[in-house]
């Protein structure tokens, strides 16, 4: 299987070294070249242009910062022309349904088929080969697929286009909203006397317990939100799911709560800070930063 992938920035490149790992034949580009060819000594092979990437490649990964730029680079950029017929494009990066849907049923008219794939995980997740997988499309593409996703992480087939999309959407949401609820617990703690350290080891192996009290709570304890998912596309995420709720006639005021707050931290100088870093602007609030 020859694959192409467009985008190595914080998650596509450690993707590519675990794909090239596995012994796949890999070949990347990306807008920056320099972060593409930084992965020739994996064993990827860099395209000076995205169609050149794909144009024989049997599954092309793109792994891009949101769907207007997965749109422009398909059908403004030949991405989508330039693709065989018969291929499968298995888009990981994080869109709304609607434009997942709308890429697909693009790619159908050209002979290639499409899913929508986005990870959890982040890039701890994808160094390590951990990412959850949502794949959303026909089970037969999603078989084709299996090679691609065995070095990545654990992949499950959600549903028909789009529903990929919608469970990552659930997702970020689950994980916004538990990061504010960790936040704002251990700075509560603290205000009173407690060391937010001991709690949060405290609350460990309870019904508080969770992976962002794990990872995302470590970080607020050590003040340490360096980005690996930014407060920005915790954002996108966020209005995505917001957008997608509107769109089916749902209410999510919980969501629309924390699409507040994550853009107050933004407006308030930390777009680039880990989505961790919700634990500044809560801190701000209270005088505690």
């Amino acid at each position: 299987m020859k694959l192409a992938l467009l985008g190595t920035g914080l998650m596509g490149a450690p993707m590519t070294r675990r794909l090239c790992a596995a012994g796949l034949d890999v070949t990347v580009w990306n807008r920056t070249r320099a972060k593409a060819e930084a992965l020739v000594p994996d064993g990827a092979r860099v395209a000076d242009t995205p169609d050149a990437a794909v144009h024989a490649a049997d599954l092309t990964i793109t792994m891009l910062e949101h769907g207007d730029i997965v749109e422009d680079l398909l059908f403004a950029h030949g991405v989508a022309d330039a693709l065989p017929r018969g291929a499968l494009l298995v888009d990981m990066s994080s869109i709304r349904p609607a434009q997942a849907r709308a890429h697909a049923a693009a790619l159908a008219e050209r002979g290639v088929a499409h899913l929508d794939a986005p990870v959890s995980g982040g890039t701890v997740g994808a160094e390590a080969g951990t990412l959850a997988i949502m794949a959303g499309g026909d089970a037969a593409d999603f078989e084709r697929a299996r090679p691609a996703f065995a070095p990545l992480g654990r992949a499950t087939h959600v549903g028909p286009h789009g529903a990929g999309q919608l469970a990552k959407l659930a997702n970020q949401m689950i994980v916004g909203i538990t990061i504010g609820a960790v936040a704002e617990a251990l700075l509560l703690a603290e205000r009173g006397g407690a060391d937010p350290a001991k709690v949060r080891e405290a609350l460990r192996g309870g019904f508080a317990d969770s992976r962002i009290l794990e990872v995302h709570g470590q970080r607020m304890v050590e003040r340490d939100f360096a980005k690996r998912a930014a407060i920005t596309v915790q954002i996108k995420d966020l209005r995505n799911a917001l957008a997608t709720g509107a769109e089916l006639g749902f209410d999510a005021p919980i969501t629309q709560l924390f699409e507040q707050l994550y853009s107050s931290a933004a407006a308030h100088g930390w777009p680039d800070a880990d989505h961790a870093g919700l634990w500044l602007e809560l801190a701000r609030r209270n005088g505690m930063k």
